[in-house]
């Protein structure tokens, strides 16, 4: 299977769930018409609604169902990420302006409640009461993970124990309801559920696990964001924590004091440091560590073009850069 290929075999659901997202961003008001509109065209990877559409079609469920469930998540996403853009202070996502930067805070915060609230009443149209209760749940942990890591900010004492809550509830839990909810619609076995709901969890925490490393060994433009910003913003990301814990004690001090403080005066002498430390190493192998154990979920789902699809984009999700 060649990159991107695992977009290729659900390429009309992808494309259905992209007019679903623009009929469903109607609003009276024109400025969340716009704001909508800007972020959601920005494109992205579209990791979690591909999650949602790979696991339907892999358990033989398809059709227009899944496709309002993918477009769910997407709106959930997608409110996510205008919250956290204004709670980080970002400037920069996709290479693009955030719409913060572009409207104001305001703006930014209501428009993601607009889109959360959408989400639920697209989730009320499925009707099921499951995947009401695991995206409802996801919701919380969500915002639960990003209240724990803006209480860690500028701590350089937060263990990798923490930092794994943390990514397991900002990041992982929403790849894991995209996986479970469409086991859960698909009428999955209870085993199959639970491979996949681990499947999407063990996924989202590799995924983030990159995305931290990247922030030291990735660069502005392939990223899309600027390179440091973790550092910037003072979150002991697992590179600094492995760092303060394995380093030399000339290492563990530099970084230390770069949580502590905030801010990349030193950014080029703190990704020495990760990097002599061993600190990048370590995150990588534990990404794709974590990547394995989500393909062996994978044995109990039935051996198909989208299971052949969720092992390559498991096997993407550590190689990217970006």
């Amino acid at each position: 299977m060649q990159p991107q290929a695992f977009y290729r075999v659900v390429a009309d659901d992808f494309t259905a769930v992209d007019e679903i997202i623009r009929r469903q961003l109607t609003s009276r008001v024109p400025l969340v018409e716009k704001i909508g509109d800007y972020i959601v065209s920005a494109g992205g990877k579209r990791l979690r609604p591909l999650l949602v559409l790979l696991s339907g079609n892999a358990l033989g469920f398809g059709g227009d169902q899944l496709r309002l469930l993918a477009a769910t998540i997407e709106f959930l996403h997608t409110s996510t990420l205008l919250h956290d853009d204004v709670v980080d202070a970002s400037g920069l996502r996709r290479g693009r302006s955030t719409a913060n930067a572009l409207w104001g805070n305001a703006p930014s915060v209501l428009v993601g409640d607009f889109l959360y609230a959408r989400s639920f009443e697209m989730m009320v149209e499925l009707g099921s009461m499951p995947v009401m209760r695991i995206i409802s749940q996801a919701t919380r942990v969500i915002a639960e993970g990003e209240v724990l890591q803006l209480s860690k900010i500028r701590d350089a004492s937060t263990t990798e124990e923490t930092y794994m809550e943390v990514i397991r509830g900002k990041t992982a839990m929403l790849f894991e309801a995209s996986t479970h909810s469409a086991a859960m619609l698909a009428g999955a076995s209870a085993e199959q559920a639970e491979a996949l709901r681990t499947f999407g969890d063990y996924l989202g925490i590799a995924f983030q696990l990159v995305d931290d490393l990247l922030d030291y060994r990735g660069d502005a433009a392939s990223l899309g964001k600027n390179v440091g910003d973790d550092l910037a913003e003072g979150k002991p990301t697992l590179p600094l924590i492995a760092t303060m814990r394995d380093g030399t004690p000339e290492q563990a001090s530099l970084v230390r004091k770069a949580i502590q403080q905030g801010g990349s005066q030193d950014l080029e002498g703190i990704r020495a440091a990760v990097e002599a430390a061993g600190a990048l190493d370590y995150t990588a192998h534990l990404a794709r560590d974590y990547v394995a154990r989500a393909i062996a979920c994978l044995d109990l789902l039935p051996s198909n073009v989208y299971r052949d699809a969720l092992i390559e984009l498991s096997e993407f999700a550590v190689a990217r850069t970006h």
